[in-house]
């Protein structure tokens, strides 16, 4: 029930990138109540250690991120967010109270162990990824793998799922702007329409992904904003344009950038406009190391079945700041089933209804505890 209960403390105090500083202070009241050592890291992070003698032997870390969402609740929960326009909507609070409920079994049964077990806190996940920054001021140094999960509303209270290799898309924003000569829209002739070439534009990027790119390897160019022109009757003389590209491999990810910066030039200067295309640089593909995937079905499989360990056959092209970790040690991240359509809870994540089946964290708790010790002592 502890944990159950950290959870709601932290839903009614969410927080948003690195101004985590409730969130933070409440995490270390838990922390030094059960004599676990800690550091604060990027800002409001946090890393403590179980058996930090030990961290140059042998030593896994997990990882819970802690941040909400600038989202208004309308869960109807008893425990809804006191701030103002902000949410835990995608249950980053649950993920900080499986960790913290790891942590106080783990400092129980330290001695059980023969090695370290790093707790990492991470704050900014929904922003500019916490976990980079971290890792920035050694958060992995001694570490050889990290474990991660994250509730899934998608997946049956109860199961789990999980991915061999790519697990999560890589991300890169994009900004276009297109230049023409503005002008009377009675006369056309005279100006150089930028709304017309970045009409063309927003065609031709989908032609990157259905015809430059293989069927069987996920790809995705969406423009979601438009900005240009102040009234009917005028063609204004540039156009603005920003979307996202999301790929499964660095390779992908790289030409399909190009070709990006390639067919928006191409298509500006053909019909007598400029465009300035700036494509930034998110987060990368989290890749799965297949030697912890391993580890943890075989953890999972123990605790609650073979048959409610489903192996995901498809990768999410949504983005994760773990995969900053996967990129620097061998690591799993796995989903963790939230769902439950009996009781209503079936809202997606980012949503203002959005809520997860209390029961499953305690479920989480065990497969993180039972991967560290199976890692350390194996």
């Amino acid at each position: 029930m502890q944990i159950i209960n950290i959870r709601r403390e932290l839903h009614e105090i969410p927080e948003i990138g690195f101004g985590l500083n409730k969130t933070q202070k409440k995490v270390i009241s838990y922390l030094e109540e059960w004599g676990i050592p800690y550091v604060t890291m990027a800002e409001t992070g946090i890393c403590a250690w179980i058996n930090k003698d030990f961290e140059k032997e042998k030593c896994i870390a997990l990882r819970g991120d802690m941040d909400a969402l600038p989202i208004e609740e309308e869960s109807g929960v008893v425990f809804k967010s006191k701030h103002k326009g902000c949410m835990h909507a995608c249950g980053h609070d649950g993920h900080t109270a499986v960790l913290l409920g790891a942590a106080k079994i783990l400092n129980e049964h330290k001695d059980e162990l023969k090695g370290c077990v790093k707790l990492i806190f991470e704050p900014a996940e929904e922003t500019v990824g916490g976990s980079r920054v971290m890792i920035e001021e050694g958060v992995l140094d001694n570490v050889q793998a990290v474990v991660g999960l994250h509730v899934d509303e998608e997946c049956e209270v109860g199961k789990i799922r999980v991915n061999y290799g790519a697990a999560m898309a890589a991300s890169n924003p994009f900004k276009i702007t297109v230049k023409g000569k503005g002008g009377h829209g009675a006369r056309p002739h005279g100006t150089v329409d930028p709304v017309v070439i970045a009409s063309n534009i927003i065609i031709a990027l989908q032609d990157i992904v259905s015809r430059e790119t293989s069927p069987t390897e996920p790809c995705v160019i969406s423009v979601g904003k438009i900005s240009g022109g102040a009234t009917a009757n005028v063609i204004p003389g540039s156009v603005e344009l920003e979307g996202i590209i999301r790929t499964l491999s660095h390779e992908h990810r790289e030409y399909v950038k190009n070709r990006v910066k390639e067919v928006v030039e191409g298509i500006a200067k053909t019909m007598r406009g400029e465009a300035e295309v700036e494509i930034f640089e998110s987060y990368p593909c989290l890749i799965n190391n297949e030697d912890m995937v391993e580890l943890l079905i075989g953890c999972a499989n123990d605790i609650i079945g073979q048959d409610n360990v489903l192996i995901k056959k498809h990768p999410n092209m949504g983005v994760e700041s773990f995969a900053y970790f996967a990129k620097e040690r061998p690591s799993v991240f796995y989903f963790l089933g939230s769902r439950n359509e009996e009781k209503g809870i079936i809202h997606p994540a980012h949503n203002c209804k959005f809520d997860i089946d209390e029961s499953c964290l305690e479920l989480g708790v065990a497969i993180q505890c039972r991967a560290a010790y199976e890692f350390l002592n194996e």
